[in-house]
């Protein structure tokens, strides 16, 4: 990616805060990342070496827990060297991979919780139909699909940013590179961009978020047909999914919807979806799992 402005490099403000609460949020973040790791690699493990993964919907979980890694990893360890060094830099080139990368992945979970809710809806609403219509091949189709709509979302986004001229202020009051942050320091007038922005990410976010709720709430009218033990069974799976799309996409569209420019504490909100809910994906899908669980204990038990 040839630069051709005069920023060669931007400088990361990160969060604002004190020297102690950069201590304590520098240990909250290392431990959050741990957490991901951890967690995240159990369930990868769990799932890759167990019956589980010839389940659909255990194999969308293998691939939303790697997403959840991979995607962590692009924002968490810059985060975390930014709060432990005096040095904020980011050269302009690692600042436009942080962005496709970030924007690809984020991307790609985003979609993947839309092909669990297709999973849940079918496995509900046409359980006779189920084994039929989610075989392995056309999962694998939604996973393909997943990260080539995440590729061009992410190509556009990059592309529109690479056009803009950077020629003054290198200063990103964010701790990630993003496209709203970026859109202060350009020096020129980016009302037609901000309006590209909003198509791009808000409705991106604003339209599968409401997918994903439509789903649900069809999913929900449509247990009140089954049994009583079939229902409960079907309401802690969803109840899991319903809890990770709230924790992602919430956020998620408070950030982007709005206008860039406006006073919203963005990249406080955005600590909740590229931090916390990663973390708390794991813990959601196991101890919310009865299923999960018992993989979990048979295999670790065994390796022990």
């Amino acid at each position: 990616m040839e630069n051709k402005n005069n920023v060669t490099e931007f400088v990361l403000l990160g969060l604002s805060m004190n020297k102690e609460m950069k201590k304590i949020c520098f240990a909250f973040f290392l431990l959050c990342y741990f957490s991901i790791f951890l967690g995240n690699s159990i369930i990868f493990i769990t799932i890759t070496c167990s019956h589980l993964i010839q389940q659909p919907m255990y194999y969308f979980l293998c691939h939303l827990a790697l997403m959840d890694l991979a995607y962590t990893s692009t924002i968490i360890p810059i985060l975390i060297r930014d709060l432990a060094t005096k040095s904020k830099n980011i050269s302009f080139n690692c600042c436009m991979t942080q962005l496709f990368a970030a924007h690809l992945l984020g991307g790609v979970e985003m979609f993947i919780l839309v092909s669990m809710a297709f999973d849940r809806y079918i496995a509900i609403c046409k359980p006779l139909h189920y084994t039929v219509i989610m075989n392995r091949h056309r999962c694998n189709m939604l996973i393909l699909t997943a990260w080539a709509v995440a590729f061009w979302h992410s190509i556009a986004q990059l592309l529109m940013v690479l056009s803009l001229p950077f020629c003054g202020p290198n200063q990103i009051d964010h701790y990630i590179c993003d496209v709203k942050p970026l859109l202060k320091l350009v020096c020129t007038d980016t009302h037609v961009v901000s309006i590209l922005v909003i198509a791009n990410n808000g409705m991106v976010c604003l339209v599968t978020f409401l997918v994903l709720l439509a789903s649900y709430i069809v999913i929900l009218y449509n247990l009140r047909m089954h049994s009583a033990e079939g229902r409960h069974k079907a309401l802690s799976t969803c109840g899991s999914h319903i809890m990770v799309v709230v924790l992602f996409f919430l956020p998620c569209v408070y950030t982007y919807v709005p206008p860039p420019g406006n006073k919203n504490p963005e990249k406080e909100f955005s600590v909740l979806y590229t931090v916390i809910a990663p973390m708390l994906n794991p813990l959601i899908y196991t101890l919310r799992n009865a299923e999960m669980k018992n993989a979990m204990r048979k295999l670790w038990s065994h390796k022990v």
